[in-house]
């Protein structure tokens, strides 16, 4: 999980630095088609073992986790990689709301006590001005949201779903999602709310060829390392270790130019990583 983590971070690095020259929506296209190439790979070797029978819920899987990543590929362009990770991570705090609301798991004291303080944190990073977020908080606090939504929907897919299939859920939707986007895009005029999603391709040149593949590995990689920690062991001790990746996309961010933290972001962040923790063992003890 170690190794996950500092790779994604290690992608998030190399998608901060593509986003100088290439929109979102074409980042996420490159992060994905990498996957989908492994994945339906390894399906083509051994074939799926499925009972299937939920499509609009897989459908909608691949969907909310596309959406939250063209978020955060979005959001790191504009705010420091460390803040941008911490919003994605904020997803075990929604996770623990939405699993009390639409699978009737039980919020026990520990998992409330994780809620006030995660949105504590998330406040703290914010920092809105007048009372107010500003777009680029919103859509990271989206990113949390949307990953929630989508690890929630896995809870009950994997009854129905080879672990491949809801992969390439969100994948696939990954990859033809954008190319829709970015051939209809000279055809619309979003509303601002909704820019970050439309985006005419750019073709990559030179160094950014490199760039590029090294992001979509990277996140490949760190995907099927996280697959093989969850495999290895118990999710609460795996999910601890994933916050490291905060503080990997820190160092890296800080490397590629990003401001150190002040006093109270960096308090946000802490708050974030501990509600996370605290979400974790309450599980455990359940």
């Amino acid at each position: 999980m170690l190794l996950a983590s500092l790779s994604f971070a290690v992608m998030g690095g190399f998608a901060k630095t593509v986003s100088e020259v290439l929109p979102p929506v074409e980042v996420t296209f490159f992060r994905n088609v990498f996957g989908v190439a492994l994945v339906g790979f390894t399906i083509y070797k051994s074939p799926l073992k499925q009972i299937g029978g939920k499509p609009i819920l897989l459908l909608f899987r691949g969907t909310m986790g596309f959406v939250a990543l063209l978020a955060y590929f979005y959001i790191i362009a504009y705010i420091p990689l460390g803040e941008a990770v911490t919003y994605n991570k904020t997803s075990p705090i929604f996770v623990a709301i939405f699993a009390y609301l639409f699978l009737n798991e039980k919020l026990g004291k520990g998992a409330i006590l994780a809620i006030i303080i995660g949105f504590t944190g998330i406040v703290l990073i914010a920092q809105p001005q007048g009372g107010t977020f500003d777009k680029y908080d919103i859509l990271g606090i989206f990113s949390g949201v949307g990953a929630a939504l989508a690890y929630t929907s896995i809870r009950e897919l994997r009854t129905y779903y080879d672990t491949r299939a809801i992969v390439m859920s969100f994948m696939g939707v990954g990859t033809v999602a954008p190319v829709l986007l970015m051939l209809s895009s000279p055809h619309v005029n979003p509303p601002s709310a909704l820019d970050f999603m439309f985006a005419e391709f750019v073709m990559p040149e030179g160094i950014i060829w490199l760039y590029v593949v090294i992001m979509g590995l990277s996140a490949t990689v760190s995907q099927v390392l996280m697959t093989k920690a969850y495999e290895l062991t118990k999710a609460g001790i795996v999910g601890t270790i994933s916050y490291s990746n905060i503080v990997f996309a820190l160092i890296i961010g800080i490397a590629l130019g990003d401001p150190i933290p002040n006093f109270w972001t960096f308090l946000g962040i802490s708050l974030v990583i501990s509600s996370g923790l605290l979400v974790a063992f309450s599980k455990e003890k359940v």
